[in-house]
């Protein structure tokens, strides 16, 4: 774990990178909280899965699960990203960072669309889209994820995962550990009537067998 590095200290690191400049309702660009973040990175560098590691962050937004692996130690992070706005964020998060004095691994920025790629790493970090908008980009994203890795951490609804018991079993994979949250989720976009919406989501660790 790199030296220093607490639990609050990552998540005041990654409150303060910069959000979705223009956010797409269709992608479901949501800014996710900088306190989830950091809890489920911890829990992931405490079993072993970040520090030294290569990681790649799919989907990555505006890079707040890489930028936060690569704050815990790993030895490389590739951010991947189809939109190339949410993409440049990531770079200038990242170049953030490292100017507030972290010493950080190797960054590498991918924009392509996630079905078109072509990887290998140790771990898949990813807040993917939930499936609102397109029926099942959550099951897209968790089988490409578990094609580039044999460990993934995905977020996806609560509610969904006797669903991902069963697929996971479906791809000679496994659930392994589940962190439930109440996600906010901020008000995006202009049909948002609230200011913050809470909906119940967890992040599940998930181990090919």
């Amino acid at each position: 774990m790199a030296k220093n590095m607490s639990k609050s200290r990552l998540a005041i690191a990654l409150s303060g990178l910069k959000g979705f400049y223009e956010p797409k309702v269709r992608q479901e660009q949501y800014l996710m909280d900088s306190e989830i973040g950091a809890s489920v990175l911890w829990n992931a560098c405490l079993f072993g899965d970040i520090e030294g590691k290569v990681i790649t962050d799919l989907g990555c937004g505006t890079g707040m699960l890489g930028i936060g692996a690569l704050l815990l130690g790993a030895n490389r992070v590739i951010f991947v990203d189809s939109d190339e706005k949410a993409l440049e964020t990531a770079k200038n998060n990242v170049s953030k960072v490292e100017s507030e004095g972290y010493s950080l691994g190797k960054s590498e920025f991918i924009c392509k669309d996630i079905g078109k790629l072509e990887l290998k790493a140790d771990v898949v970090l990813q807040n993917p889209p939930f499936g609102t908008k397109m029926r099942h980009n959550d099951i897209f994203f968790l089988e490409k994820a578990l094609k580039t890795a044999p460990v993934a951490y995905s977020f996806h609804k609560s509610e969904t995962k006797a669903f991902l018991e069963r697929f996971s079993a479906k791809i000679n994979a496994k659930i392994t550990h589940v962190w439930a949250f109440k996600f906010p989720l901020k008000a995006t976009f202009s049909f948002h009537r609230r200011k913050i919406h809470r909906i119940n989501v967890s992040c599940f660790r998930f181990e090919q067998k």
